[in-house]
């Protein structure tokens, strides 16, 4: 019952759900004004949600331990996007929602979560020691999965996009699974870093008070969270696409907004680690999310395209392209020493912003 009364404030996306669910058509009636209106309500519900499921991450992060924590948090960002996506996909939505969605995914992970925790964290703290075959291993399977998935299928011709698509769910999964035999097997120490004493303490410190949550109510209230996050989305998906119908609206919004609800929770955790001067943590999160995004939404969404015989364009843009190889030469760079600082937070800052600018240009 304890548990319960503090979860108490999950009744409002609760309450929010049930009420788009029957008031859906009388918002989309009402006028484009209207449905923009529900649809910010919704985020509003949705970013609730997704405080709680942050909380209950950063309990389990600290009840087991990196990298079992920050694992559970990206695979709850990336059940809510691929929710998203496949619910979308049902409709009459761009074909390269499903490309432009992980692409600024990886933009929002890397360049601007990383990039802001480097920053504030680098400022605080100056430099944050973590652990660099962690970064040196999310960088490059992050190239891998990205380059077979969203740059080879530039090449690959209309009447053969079959097989290359079978092909790329089984080597991402492929990818995956040796991935996940590394990070929770004889490798997890590529993703753990041991603070000194004092840090360690200050970590300890820094702790969620509810500590009396057991591991399997955290878990239970997360997927709760993930479950109530999808059902408010698919309600604002619909307001927000009627709401910018028309209105000259750049074409990525929807991608970006997908990118960004998925990601909360992780923003806010990975940003107080950061504070917390528990950098390693910022990493697994920032760079696991990306790896995360690609790896296991490319496959699912590319069994539902088989399944419905509906393609969609996967290869991205020159632009993309372009803004993916600064990104990934960057963090290859600034995550080769074990340790970030306020410069290099500062450059991937700055390419997070460029992003944001092309997108609103269209590009």
């Amino acid at each position: 019952m304890s548990d319960i009364k503090q979860e108490k404030i999950l009744v409002l996306p609760l309450v929010l759900a049930i009420i788009a669910f029957f008031a859906e058509h009388s918002l989309l009636e009402a006028g484009r004004i209207v449905s923009l209106l529900g649809a910010a309500v919704l985020v509003g519900g949705i970013l609730v949600a997704s405080m709680r499921v942050a909380h209950h991450a950063e309990i389990l992060a600290h009840k087991v331990g990196d990298p079992y924590g920050t694992m559970i948090l990206t695979l709850s960002a990336v059940a809510v996007e691929v929710l998203i996506l496949a619910i979308m996909m049902g409709g009459e939505e761009s074909p390269t929602l499903v490309r432009d969605t992980i692409y600024s995914a990886v933009m929002l992970d890397i360049n601007g979560i990383l990039g802001l925790a480097a920053l504030l964290g680098g400022l605080k703290h100056g430099e944050q020691p973590y652990n660099d075959d962690s970064g040196k291993t999310y960088g490059v399977m992050i190239l891998t999965a990205m380059g077979i998935s969203m740059i080879v299928p530039e090449f690959v011709p209309d009447a053969k996009w079959t097989y290359y698509s079978a092909f790329t769910i089984f080597a991402m999964l492929a990818l995956y699974a040796v991935f996940l035999r590394m990070q929770v097997g004889q490798h997890s120490y590529f993703f753990s870093y041991s603070y000194p004493r004092r840090a360690a303490s200050s970590a300890k410190d820094d702790a969620p008070a509810e500590e009396e949550h057991s591991v399997a109510t955290s878990i239970a209230i997360i997927i709760i969270g993930v479950v109530v996050i999808g059902i408010l989305a698919e309600f604002m998906s619909v307001l927000m696409g009627e709401g910018l119908r028309g209105t000259g609206a750049p074409p990525a919004i929807m991608a970006i907004l997908v990118a960004s609800i998925s990601a909360a929770p992780e923003i806010i955790t990975a940003l107080k680690a950061a504070l917390h001067n528990r950098m390693q943590a910022t990493v697994n999160i920032a760079m696991g999310a990306s790896l995360s995004t690609v790896i296991l939404t490319v496959p699912v969404m590319e069994a539902i395209a088989l399944y419905t015989g509906q393609p969609f364009i996967m290869a991205m843009s020159p632009v993309q392209t372009v803004m993916v190889t600064i990104t990934l030469i960057a963090a290859a760079i600034n995550l080769n020493d074990g340790e970030t600082n306020a410069i290099e937070g500062m450059t991937h800052f700055v390419l997070f912003a460029t992003f944001i600018m092309l997108s609103a240009l269209g590009l």
